[in-house]
């Protein structure tokens, strides 16, 4: 035998021995009467993730992340400040900046004048939460929500700070968090992705990238799906004029041998990855149009997400779709809303924001609540950053501006565990820090992570040498956020 020939023998040796050994380890675990009973709750129709059992109790099985691209601005919408009327104008204290790094957008301004909010609060519900009249629907819901005006976050410009918010790092590369959901926990119905992106049609703003909703290091079987608008929903997805549903079974299973072939003589696990996903391909022909056709959806529930939700891509439209989603048991779905970045004509611009998503969000949590899918579905609104108190640019009785600031700001959670009628956290009477239970980004990973029953520091894959996670070596389960 040659050297090269013993070589390969080696490699495919180890290669089939530890899939063998593999095999018969989850045989094994399935074996186990409490592990069937698990998997027949959690993953009926679909296939379990890499954990064999979930750490604790779970209170949510699925989540649905509304993500406000850009910023919102929290001192419109959540955290109302009297002190900015008293101050409007006024240059904001050195005492209150301490030397924190600005944007070069308003850091070479003369001033930072102080800019209260135009618009009108009041407190709503019996936790008396502070509530802008921008949102006059998520006001009627206030009490399901769990609102946390104490996030802050290290990223002062958009994309890394989005990229912190998506994958756990800064930096490019890393597993999104619907990736590692995936990932860890598998999905309920083998038809449908366990991870499923939906980007609101025709919105400006920040740009977004594939790579927010990609597996990064992981297996590209655990990366979100995005579905579009229109008559393709996935792109390639449709088989072309004149092929058959049939002629397109033959076609892969033909493709199938050759690429098992070719992955028994070279044991690269990517051909693994490309059958899987000509696979999932195949099923999505069939169990996306059906998603996508709401034919069967009464006009009262319609009415719940307003106007926009005949028009499909839109953000109210694609709320009813998350729901349609993790009904079928997607694991996963994220919504991304972009053109919260108002630097310049805030008034106007977070107006018009609030318009297209206040109702469908509002409408999104009483829908799944009369479903009876609310209690173990979490809910989460938020962007990757807040604004400044202080004005970016003129500054009017009618209209001003608002920086980048990530050093305090608002998100809300509902349903899954979430503790409703709380609100979380405080910032200082300056609306610029944080002064009672801050929440980092991966602080509210590892909370979302534990609702979901994952101990956040033992879901981990190794990766070049060490062992990575989503909240790479941070993170602290805020439990005050969690229902008893």
């Amino acid at each position: 035998m040659t050297a090269s020939n013993s070589q390969l023998f080696r490699r495919h040796f180890f290669s089939r021995s530890a899939a063998g050994l593999g095999s018969v380890a989850l045989a094994s675990i399935l074996n186990d009467g409490s592990q069937k009973a698990w998997c027949a709750e959690h993953n009926a129709g679909g296939v379990p993730g890499v954990l064999s059992e979930l750490h604790h109790a779970p209170k949510a099985k699925r989540v649905i992340y509304l993500f406000q691209s850009g910023g919102p601005s929290q001192l419109d919408l959540f955290d109302y400040k009297p002190l900015l009327e008293e101050q409007h104008g006024q240059p904001l204290p050195d005492s209150i900046r301490n030397g924190q790094r600005l944007t070069g957008m308003s850091g070479n301004q003369a001033i930072l004048p102080l800019a209260k909010s135009i618009f009108e609060f009041q407190q709503h519900g019996e936790s008396g939460a502070w509530v802008s009249e921008l949102l006059p629907y998520t006001a009627k819901i206030v009490d399901k929500l769990c609102i946390v005006r104490s996030m802050t976050t290290q990223a002062i410009n958009h994309d890394p700070a989005i990229t912190f918010f998506q994958t756990g790092s800064e930096m490019a590369g890393r597993p999104s968090i619907g990736s590692w959901m995936s990932y860890g926990l598998g999905t309920e119905n083998e038809n449908l992705p366990a991870f499923v992106v939906l980007v609101t049609k025709d919105k400006g703003g920040q740009p977004l990238y594939q790579r927010l909703w990609g597996s990064g290091f992981l297996q590209s079987r655990y990366q979100g799906v995005q579905l579009r608008a229109g008559l393709e929903p996935v792109l390639y997805l449709n088989d072309p004029d004149g092929v058959s549903r049939s002629q397109r079974r033959a076609m892969l299973d033909l493709t199938r041998e050759m690429d098992q072939y070719q992955r028994d003589q070279t044991l690269d696990p990517a051909i693994d990855e490309r059958i899987a996903q000509y696979e999932m391909a195949y099923r999505l022909q069939s169990s996306i149009p059906e998603v996508n056709n709401l034919a069967d959806e009464p006009e009262d529930v319609l009415n719940l997400y307003g106007p926009d939700v005949k028009k499909p891509g839109s953000f109210a439209a694609n709320c009813l779709l998350a729901r349609r989603l993790v009904e079928r048991g997607v694991r996963f779905v994220q919504l991304f809303h972009q053109d919260w970045d108002h630097h310049g004509g805030l008034p106007a611009g977070l107006k018009k924001e609030c318009l297209q998503t206040d109702q469908p969000s509002a409408g999104l949590v009483a829908d799944l609540e009369r479903c009876g899918l609310l209690e173990d579905t979490l809910v989460v609104w938020g962007g990757e950053f807040g604004r400044t108190n202080y004005c970016q640019g003129k500054l009017t009785a009618t209209d001003y501006g608002r920086d980048h600031h990530p050093r305090c700001f608002s998100i809300w959670m509902a349903g899954g565990g979430a503790k409703p009628g709380l609100v979380y956290g405080q910032t200082d009477e300056f609306g610029y820090n944080v002064v009672e239970k801050p929440v980092q980004v991966h602080d509210l990973h590892a909370t979302i992570l534990h609702l979901l029953g994952v101990d956040h520091e033992r879901l981990t894959y190794k990766f070049q040498g060490r062992r990575f996670r989503l909240t790479d070596v941070h993170g602290v389960v805020q439990h005050e956020m969690i229902s008893s």
